[in-house]
């Protein structure tokens, strides 16, 4: 029971949190879902109901499906594209930025070769969705964002792999650079191969599905929501990289999706606000979580007496030495090799989520001063990563104010658009009580409508359905039908001008259309 109490505390505190963020657009969620974590571990009401940290659960219902979910916001052309720079940056460059600092860590710190490795190669992960967080309205170059993207989605396995050969160091003794080579390719290979063949037996079937008389529309986007989890499972059931199992499946479902996504629209309309909406969710639990250890982490009695700060220069050592590594690589190996690429590159290596899990990963594995010291070194890591990119990027980046004005610009269009069909529908011969319920519906479109008129409306909702025959019925649809026409006809107008993005365009058009499905859908019951 305490563990349904803890995640519905957590779900609680991510809801919270991204209202509170909607008041404060300028901070990022992030930091609030940070801050959340902190507050619910450290108030007794709540921290009784926060049990230890399982990574198990952690890594297969949260970390698979977000890979997965981004994965397939991904094409791979995209990836083809950019192989042999995935390969650079996600496994040549974190391995060697392993070797630098783990043979700089010892010679400073009190410290064993095997323990280097397992700090840095723990640090070696970076994060797609930290590093929006840490962008906070800023105009960041393309490249480098896409760069970074296709980075953090593959150097995970690297990082695992390099744990790996840490821990079997620190076992044993010795260290086999043959063997871990071998083990990173089987890993990394051996991922992609079955995360391949399953997202391609589930596709098949899936189409099948989809052309016979037996598809179930809610049972099979029951199993997509299935799927990140199933191959991560199996794929580390057989000694292989779940992480890229689950990206590859990701990477398979964006090329299915883009051919079959009017097959079956409802499904497919269904799918991807499902997708949208679990990835919000699971990323701000990554954050809530992390916030929650945080606190857990700094009260414990080994924080407390320890008066040794050795964590805190070995965390900052890990961090600068990564950074460093990661600038010059970028200097002369990514992009158009200016000093400015290279630093936006470096500094947007930030670390969270499979760092966090990697970390808490090791607890049984290392004695336990030795595994709060990690814990420490990576929180270290964590913040200054996060930190860093954050003033460096407010400081330097200009301000988008493209997407900073959007919402502004968004609710004139907006504005101008619902006024074009309400003009529409004043021209047209209406019953009053028909004239006054689409007026209302139209305004709802802007937010016009005030709460006391709301609650009107929705204590007399039976009376007009009462008082309102098929026949008006029929004519409150058809009116809404030729609002939204012409609505839609303004901004195709608005279109050709030129002077709006088209991404703008396209997501007020896409909202009419979606208003407009209201309407018609025969099973929405609500005209």
């Amino acid at each position: 029971m305490s563990m349904f109490i803890a995640l519905f505390v957590v779900l609680v505190a991510v809801a919270v949190s991204e209202l509170i963020a909607r008041l404060l657009p300028r901070i990022s969620s992030t930091y609030f879902n940070l801050l959340f974590g902190i507050i619910l571990a450290a108030w007794p009401m709540t921290s009784r109901y926060i049990t230890e940290f399982d990574n198990e659960f952690f890594m297969i219902v949260i970390l698979a499906p977000l890979l997965f979910f981004e994965g397939q916001r991904t094409q791979i052309l995209q990836v083809q594209q950019r192989l042999k720079q995935i390969i650079g940056t996600a496994g040549i460059l974190a391995i060697i930025s392993a070797v630098v600092i783990t043979m700089i860590l010892p010679n400073l710190f009190n410290m064993t070769f095997p323990l280097a490795l397992i700090m840095v190669a723990i640090s070696t992960p970076t994060d797609a969705t930290a590093l929006e967080s840490v962008i906070g309205g800023r105009a960041f170059p393309r490249s480098s964002h896409e760069q970074l993207t296709l980075e953090s989605l593959f150097n995970d396995a690297t990082g695992l792999v390099l744990l790996q050969a840490g821990i079997i160091w620190w076992q044993t003794g010795h260290f086999n650079f043959l063997q871990n080579a071998g083990t990173l390719l089987y890993a990394a290979g051996g991922g992609a191969l079955i995360g391949f063949m399953i997202a391609l037996l589930f596709m098949v079937i899936r189409q099948w599905l989809l052309r016979t008389s037996i598809n179930a529309i809610y049972a099979q986007n029951l199993v997509y929501l299935l799927t990140p989890i199933i191959i991560y499972i199996l794929a580390e059931a057989i000694g292989v990289s779940g992480i890229i199992a689950v990206v590859i499946a990701g990477l398979v479902n964006n090329s299915e999706a883009n051919r079959s996504r009017f097959s079956s629209p409802r499904q497919m309309h269904l799918g991807l606000n499902l997708v949208n909406f679990l990835t919000s969710i699971l990323n701000g639990m990554v954050f809530v979580i992390l916030g929650l250890n945080l606190e857990l982490i700094f009260t414990s009695q080994y924080f407390i007496h320890n008066n040794n700060w050795q964590w805190l220069m070995i965390g900052v050592t890990v961090y600068l030495g990564l950074l460093v590594c990661r600038l010059l690589y970028a200097k002369y190996k990514v992009g158009d090799h200016s000093w400015r690429s290279a630093g936006l590159f470096s500094l947007g290596g930030v670390h969270a989520t499979v760092t966090l899990a990697m970390t808490f990963s090791l607890r049984g594995t290392l004695a336990t001063n030795l595994y709060n010291q990690v814990i420490l070194v990576e929180v270290v890591v964590i913040i200054l990563s996060m930190v860093t990119a954050t003033v460096v990027f407010n400081l330097k980046l200009p301000v988008d104010f493209d997407a900073r004005n959007r919402p502004s610009r968004q609710r004139e269009i907006r504005d101008e658009m619902v006024k074009s069909g309400i003009e529409r529908v004043k021209k047209m011969d209406l019953d009053p009580a028909v004239r006054a319920l689409v007026m209302y519906d139209l305004q709802d479109q802007i937010r016009s409508n005030t709460l006391r008129s709301f609650f009107k409306q929705w204590h007399g909702v039976s009376q007009h359905q009462e008082k309102i025959n098929v026949l008006q019925s029929v004519d409150q649809r058809r009116a809404l039908m030729h609002a939204f026409n012409e609505e839609r006809r303004y901004l195709h107008s608005l279109a050709l001008t030129h002077q709006i993005p088209s991404d703008e365009i396209y997501d007020l058009y896409s909202e009419v259309l979606l208003a407009e499905s209201l309407v018609l859908d025969p099973k929405s019951r609500l005209i």
